[in-house]
C-alpha cells in the first residue's frame, strides 16, 4: 500500500510540475461550457435529418477526450511517442451521413486542442464568432431562399380520380401544383409540388390522404429549393 500511494503521488507531482492543476481544471470548465453551447446550437439551428440531440451528446466528450490526449502529448514526449503508436492500430470507422454533422464534429475537436493547447480564450472568442456567422448566414439564406415548408408529393393510389385527389390537397395546403401523372395498371401515380405553412396542415392531410381508399400511399419530401 504504501508503494502504491508513493508512486502515485510521484505520478501526480510529476503531472503537476508539467500541467499546472489549475490550468488544467479551467481547461476543462472552458472545453465543457463550450462543448455544452455547440451542442445547443446544434439542436436548435442544426439542418441535418438525424437525431441531432442524439449525435449532440457526443460532443462533450470529444472535447475533452481530444484535450486529455493534447495535454498528455505536450506534457511528455516519451506519452506522445506510445500516443502514436496506440492511435495506430485504433481505426474509426463512425457513419457520417449528413457534412453538417462533420462540420460540428471539426468545431468540437477545435475546442478540444484550444483548451488541452492551454489556449481557452482563444476557444471561447472563436467558437462565439463562428456560431454567430452561421446564425447570421442562416438568418439571411432563410429570410433571401424563404425555403420553409417546401415540399415535394408523391401519392399512388388505385382511385382514377384526379380530381377527388387533387381535392384532398388543395383543402388543407395552401399552394398545390400537379407536376406529373402517370396512369397505373389500377390507379393513378400523381406528383405535386406544396407549400405547407404548419405541421398540423401535413398531419390532416396524411390523414384524409390515407381515408380515400386502402391501397394510396403518401409519400413527402422537403425541398427547401422550390420556387412555390
Amino acid at each position: 500500500m504504501q508503494f502504491l500511494q508513493e508512486l502515485q503521488e510521484r505520478y501526480i507531482q510529476e503531472f503537476s510540475n508539467n500541467v499546472p492543476l489549475s490550468e488544467f481544471l479551467l481547461n476543462i470548465l472552458v472545453a465543457s461550457i463550450l462543448a455544452g453551447i455547440l451542442r445547443l446550437f446544434y439542436i436548435h439551428f442544426g439542418n441535418a435529418i438525424s437525431n441531432r440531440r442524439r449525435f449532440a451528446n457526443n460532443f462533450l466528450p470529444l472535447a475533452l477526450g481530444t484535450l486529455l490526449i493534447i495535454m498528455i502529448v505536450k506534457s511528455s514526449i516519451a506519452l506522445s511517442l506510445g500516443l502514436v503508436g496506440a492511435l495506430s492500430i485504433v481505426r474509426f470507422r463512425a457513419a457520417i451521413k449528413d457534412p453538417e454533422e462533420l462540420v460540428y464534429l471539426f468545431m468540437t475537436i477545435g475546442i478540444g486542442l484550444a483548451c488541452g493547447a492551454n489556449q481557452p480564450i482563444l476557444a471561447g472568442i472563436s467558437i462565439v464568432v463562428i456560431l454567430a456567422v452561421l446564425w447570421i448566414s442562416k438568418r439571411i439564406n432563410g429570410e433571401a431562399v424563404g425555403n420553409t415548408g417546401r415540399l415535394f408529393i408523391n401519392i399512388s393510389t388505385d382511385l382514377d380520380d384526379l380530381e377527388k385527389v387533387s381535392a384532398v390537397l388543395l383543402a388543407h395546403l395552401p399552394y398545390v401544383e400537379l407536376k406529373r401523372l402517370d396512369t397505373l395498371e389500377k390507379g393513378l401515380d400523381l406528383s405535386y409540388i406544396a407549400r405547407a405553412d404548419t405541421p398540423e396542415q401535413l398531419n390532416a392531410l396524411q390523414k384524409e390522404i390515407r381515408s380515400l381508399s386502402e391501397h394510396t400511399r403518401l409519400s413527402l419530401l422537403e425541398q427547401p429549393e422550390l420556387i412555390v
